[in-house]
């Protein structure tokens, strides 16, 4: 995974449609950290593009994140096909004429990240009803149909940072995404506005660009936005990186684990240096970095608590034979 903040998804709908199995391998081997799948049904948007089983195929040549953008009249009709292909995360619109919430279930259900998508006339207040239930929103920054479209700077200093209230429950996890004319010149404003994950289309797909090259600049253009705009000149924080919350024997450790996973935080348990004679061996209570803040906040009195059960229970034991040795010896 690439360092920084910012994250590229690559989106295919520029490429050869006649050999997308080297389209993506070559976008992975470029260093986008993943794959934008625009899915098109002609009715939604004025466009075609592939379908469920295209994306199974796919599936099949690389490990990659998989992220679908369903640009399609009846998502719920068909997501179980998207969902058994293999996607990683699914968006689709707001602005279609069936039930949303049990297809965002439906996707939550499946283990999957789920998303809507707003066209850029679409006020973000569209999202209020569903606001619990989003992973991921996605700011359309031009009207979806079509790659290589100018991008609309209105749109994107309008919504992108307010977007992220509407991810505020997700402790970890949550994305802004931003799709539409991303490229060089763009980039810098959208990471400005705190987007997590920038669609890339056309300007990946110049014939004799280095696209490598590319989806490095818009990573540290992005990140850069964010550094001088929202982070007070300073670098942000990786998104891989993580850091102790809390150090404890392992029956405690397990169940702050599992408080944090149902709240959202995503958690690494390793085994500590050790334990003494007849001890529970300790576990190191690893979480994202930019989770901690609020883990804090939110299980501060819980750590405290388990902190003085595992002091408690410490007191409580005999010395072990070493430690009754050293009283010995001294």
């Amino acid at each position: 995974m690439a360092a920084g903040r910012a994250r590229v998804a690559a989106s295919i709908l520029d490429a050869d449609l006649g050999n997308l199995a080297h389209a993506v391998g070559r976008a992975e081997r470029s260093g986008a950290d993943r794959i934008h799948l625009d899915v098109m049904d002609g009715h939604f948007v004025p466009n075609l593009t592939f379908g469920a089983r295209t994306i199974r195929a796919l599936r099949r040549r690389t490990r990659i994140p998989f992220d679908a953008h369903l640009m399609i009249s009846e998502p719920g009709r068909y997501i179980d096909e998207f969902l058994d292909a293999g996607c990683d995360s699914i968006t689709f619109h707001v602005e279609i004429d069936e039930p949303i919430e049990p297809t965002l279930r439906r996707i939550h259900a499946a283990g999957r990240m789920a998303g809507l998508a707003l066209r850029p006339a679409t006020p973000l207040a569209a999202l209020e009803p569903y606001r619990a239930l989003l992973d991921i929103v996605l700011v359309m920054t031009v009207e979806p149909g079509f790659g290589g479209q100018s991008f609309m700077r209105d749109v994107a200093t309008d919504k992108v940072l307010a977007a992220r209230g509407y991810i505020g429950h997700r402790l970890h996890g949550g994305e802004v995404h931003v799709d539409g004319g991303i490229n060089r010149e763009s980039a810098e404003l959208v990471g400005g506005q705190a987007a997590d994950v920038l669609v890339v289309g056309s300007a990946l797909w110049v014939r004799g660009h280095d696209m490598g090259r590319e989806i490095r600049l818009v990573r540290a253009l992005a990140d850069e936005g964010y550094q001088y705009g929202l982070n007070a000149g300073l670098p942000p924080t990786p998104r891989d990186a993580m850091i102790t919350l809390a150090s404890l024997p392992r029956s405690l450790a397990s169940s702050l684990a599992d408080e944090l996973e149902s709240g959202g935080i995503a958690v690494l348990l390793l085994r500590g240096d050790g334990a003494r004679d007849g001890d529970e061996p300790e576990f190191v209570v690893l979480i994202p970095t930019a989770a901690e803040p609020m883990a804090r906040e939110r299980y501060g009195d819980r750590l405290a608590e388990l902190a003085e059960t595992a002091a408690a229970a410490q007191a409580a034991r005999p010395p072990t034979a070493f430690a009754a040795r050293r009283r010995t010896d001294r």
